[in-house]
């Protein structure tokens, strides 16, 4: 449950005990191993240090953005699909990963951290990729420097978090879906079990996600896990969901592909009572905001393409891959037309 915005409740319920401090832990030892092929790097970037992985590539930049409480290993599956034509980038947002955690939290100041990043890297323009959370900056980024933007790609990331219909599914979520077992943390496998049997059901293959799965929490010296993204980052990140400024969609000119999830939640997982309130809750609170939310940004955006795929937020880009890497690809290599039109220019709705 981490990748979903409500990471921080989750985070309360899984495990009692001492937090992590800001320092990066390097985890315990064990069998798992990152396989994807990646380099990484630290840079200093508007006064923190970042962890950034780097997969090469040939041809323009392409930067990749995680979730809250989470990490860029997340794309460890995802972006060797881009490097035949494109420079592929992740990075760990600050308190994230192994990047240095350092208040404060919110989009204004992230979205300082990724042109820091950029400039460090020498990376003078970029396509830009965000999954959940990370909409919030690459939107800021391209409304306050869109000659460091070509174009954008919503991985179920355009949501305005700070829209209070959003605060109300926040606030409404059943707690079914906020309690993670302790014996789901008694070890790294334990916690891997758990979360292919509640959060990816329907992904093929676990492997595909080792790294991530092993970089999401730090491994304790009895064998018992603990998350990796300390409390107070998520306290201070999650806090500033609210205090965020509105996103604004207008200031965009940036070419962009919105990509929706059917689902938040996983619906097809192995608990029953879990799997039944989070219909019930999906239904009454998340789909109307998903259509609420797609009708904005039809409004607001000047170039928008729209697509929904089959899939629930944390894994539909790994079950539904083919897919979106299909769409993803066909929306950056093509040449960028000119818009100079208003916001309400017309958009493009793929087909599911």
């Amino acid at each position: 449950m981490k990748r979903v915005i409500w990471v921080a409740l989750t985070i309360a319920s899984w495990l009692p005990g001492p937090w992590l401090s800001a320092a990066p832990v390097k985890p315990t030892p064990t069998n798992w191993v990152d396989t994807s092929p990646h380099t990484e790097g630290f840079v200093a970037a508007n006064g923190v240090t970042l962890e950034y992985l780097d997969w090469g590539g040939t041809g323009n930049v392409l930067i990749l953005l995680h979730g809250s409480g989470d990490n860029p290993h997340v794309f460890d599956d995802l972006a060797p699909e881009f490097t035949d034509r494109f420079h592929v980038i992740a990075y760990a947002r600050r308190g994230h990963g192994r990047s240095e955690a350092k208040p404060p939290y919110d989009t204004a100041t992230l979205t300082e951290d990724l042109r820091g990043l950029m400039d460090a890297l020498r990376i003078s323009k970029a396509s830009l990729v965000g999954w959940s959370l990370g909409g919030n900056e690459i939107t800021a980024m391209a409304a306050l420097h869109p000659d460091r933007v070509a174009k954008l790609v919503y991985l179920d990331a355009a949501y305005d978090w700070a829209d209070p219909d959003y605060r109300a599914a926040f606030q409404a979520i059943p707690q079914s879906l906020l309690d993670t077992p302790a014996a789901a943390m008694k070890s790294l496998n334990a916690y891997v079990a758990y979360e292919q049997a509640i959060d990816y059901s329907q992904l093929d293959d676990i492997r595909r996600i080792e790294a991530y799965l092993d970089e999401s929490v730090v491994v304790r010296p009895d064998g018992s896990v603990q998350p990796r993204t300390p409390e107070d980052v998520m306290t201070a990140l999650i806090a500033s969901l609210w205090t965020n400024p509105p996103r604004d969609y207008r200031r965009v000119r940036s070419p962009t592909l919105a990509i929706y999830a059917t689902s938040m939640v996983d619906l097809h997982g192995a608990d029953v009572q879990r799997r039944e309130q989070g219909r019930a809750w999906e239904q009454q609170y998340m789909a109307p905001f998903r259509v609420k939310s797609i009708a904005r940004i039809q409004r607001e955006l000047a170039n928008v393409q729209i697509l929904q795929v089959p899939g629930a937020h944390d894994s539909f880009f790994l079950t539904s891959r083919a897919r979106v890497v299909q769409a993803m690809r066909q929306f950056l290599l093509q040449a960028t037309a000119r818009h100079t039109g208003p916001a309400a220019s017309p958009t493009t709705r793929l087909n599911p």
